[in-house]
């Protein structure tokens, strides 16, 4: 039998990330969302204020914005600008102070929060990604997949997504992907791009799923600063 070309050796067979990505979803099924959150209130505080910012940034900021503001009614009776004091630090805070005492106003309560994701979306400040994380940490019916930063990075390496924007690799995963799987693949990507799947310097070698991933086979170009592209040499 003649040899393979080198365009074949080259040629990935097909991925059924349905089975594969299963070992990610065993790996870390369960796991609780890194910001610290005690009810629904919380979540959705916590959620809004997490965008643009560090999981870790936020917690710090909570524990004093939680004891002033313990629930929706009191944070209801607040203005944004009585919100500063305790947001300063965290990204965009003017902009979340207005979001989070508009949507207070409007639920008024903690028995009101939303449970879907139109309802949720609907609210000001929280987009898909954030309604995801909220209906997943919250146990409720799942209707999309979380896709943060992290996912932006890893599913595009995987191989499972080609866009680069959020909205867009959330319906290809879902396209991709058995629905049984949306409520937990997204946060087990995020999980592996914080530990293992990392921007500029990623642990290839200790990734399981290095056996299917695009990234490791290939090489992908990868943006650096200043706009330059590089192309990664492949890691078999």
């Amino acid at each position: 039998m003649p040899g393979k070309s080198s365009r074949e050796k080259g040629r990935r067979t097909r991925v059924d990330y349905g089975k594969s990505l299963q070992t990610l979803i065993v790996r870390y099924r369960g796991r609780k969302h890194p910001l610290d959150f005690r009810n629904r209130y919380e979540l959705v505080v916590a959620v809004l204020l997490a965008a643009q910012d560090s999981d870790a940034h936020i917690n710090k900021v909570t524990m004093a914005f939680f004891e002033a503001f313990p629930s929706m009614k009191e944070l209801a009776a607040a203005t944004a600008e009585q919100l500063h004091p305790y947001l300063s630090s965290v990204r965009n805070f003017r902009n979340k102070s207005r979001w989070l005492a508009a949507l207070a106003s409007s639920v008024g309560s903690d028995e009101n929060i939303p449970s879907t994701m139109d309802g949720l979306t609907a609210l000001t400040g929280i987009g898909r990604k954030s309604a995801n994380v909220i209906i997943r940490e919250s146990g409720g019916p799942v209707e999309g997949i979380i896709v943060d930063l992290h996912v932006v990075r890893v599913a595009p390496r995987l191989g499972v997504a080609v866009s680069d924007k959020p909205d867009k690799i959330e319906k290809e995963l879902m396209a991709a992907l058995p629905r049984e799987q949306w409520g937990e693949v997204g946060m087990a990507m995020s999980f592996l791009g914080r530990e293992i799947c990392r921007p500029s310097k990623p642990k290839c070698g200790e990734c399981p799923m290095n056996g299917v991933c695009a990234f490791y086979h290939q090489g992908k170009p990868v943006k650096k600063k200043g706009g330059k592209k590089v192309r990664l040499s492949s890691r078999r």
